[in-house]
């Protein structure tokens, strides 16, 4: 485990611990992501850490969700839908 500044304060400083990983895939597809990384201008492995952040916080969004629906509780849409309107498309 690596640690990695991140920011840092008047007399202190902040650290991230870093965690080694290791994957396999396709040596093409590892490839042609290194490529797009490349035209990104960053590595592979920032391409990587974006898109774990992303996927780690894919289970958040159902708390996003509740919260969103209890501040729209006071919406009132004046009657019921019967179960074929609401899955009209």
């Amino acid at each position: 485990m690596t640690s990695r500044p991140c920011y840092s304060h008047e007399n202190s400083a902040h650290y991230f611990r870093m965690k080694n990983i290791t994957l396999s895939a396709d040596e093409e597809m590892i490839e042609r992501a290194r490529l797009i990384a490349r035209r990104q201008r960053r590595s592979l492995n920032d391409a990587f850490r974006d898109w774990l952040a992303h996927f780690s916080q894919s289970e958040g969004d159902a708390q996003g969700y509740d919260s969103l629906m209890t501040s729209l509780r006071h919406v009132d849409a004046g009657r019921s839908f019967s179960r074929e309107e609401m899955n009209e498309r």
